[in-house]
């Protein structure tokens, strides 16, 4: 299981400068529990205990031997920093599409892009973090698709990279520390991820 340090260019993960040329605060959709968007909230805003329920994706990139693409977030990160979770997640803006979001996040914190990425449903949390005090109300998109590319993360926002077989994966969860989130949605795509690699993978 080699794992990568990052120590690729950062990337720009603002949200697009304004008409003016400014940097506005990244705004987050708020949904229903239905997943209808019902109004906007400042990004830390919607986090903050008990959060408010929000749109979001998560992605699971798999390597041609079935292997798990795995990210340890930054110790940078304003929430849950240095801890493994899946390939890529975060939230799409307001009105963009949330596999448009997935495919621009993957990009600019891996500099990869997925040679395949599809949709594979959508699950509903609320998971509170420890660390930070943070809350995940989150009305999540999965996708999962195959990657080709050597992974290039942008270091603000990727400490380092590992690709894991199933079994890698139980011993490093066991070793922690993982995301609040990591095994809700690793769960919720497992239909999806066995379809796209197959039983011998072990997913």
């Amino acid at each position: 299981m080699p794992i990568t340090p990052a120590n690729g260019p950062s990337a720009e993960t603002a949200a697009p400068p304004g008409p003016d040329g400014s940097t506005e605060d990244i705004m987050l959709e708020l949904v229903d529990e239905d997943g209808t968007t019902i109004g906007t909230a400042e990004k830390l805003s919607a986090h903050v205990a008990p959060g408010q329920l929000h749109r979001a994706f998560s992605v699971f990139l798999f390597d041609a031997q079935g292997r798990l693409l795995l990210q340890r977030r930054a110790l940078g990160k304003y929430h849950s920093p240095g801890v493994w979770s899946n390939t890529c997640c975060g939230h799409p803006y307001p009105g963009e599409p949330p596999f448009v979001a997935a495919a621009r996040r993957t990009g600019e914190e891996l500099g990869i892009a997925p040679a395949l990425l599809g949709e594979a449903g959508t699950v509903r949390y609320n998971h509170p973090d420890p660390a930070s005090g943070l809350v995940e109300q989150e009305y999540n998109h999965l996708f999962v698709g195959l990657v080709k590319e050597t992974p290039r993360p942008d270091p603000q926002e990727i400490g380092e990279t590992a690709f894991v077989t199933p079994e890698e994966l139980t011993k490093l969860h066991a070793e922690g520390p993982f995301s609040a989130w990591f095994m809700t949605v690793l769960d919720a795509a497992r239909p999806a991820i066995r379809e796209l690699t197959g039983t011998a993978a072990g997913w």
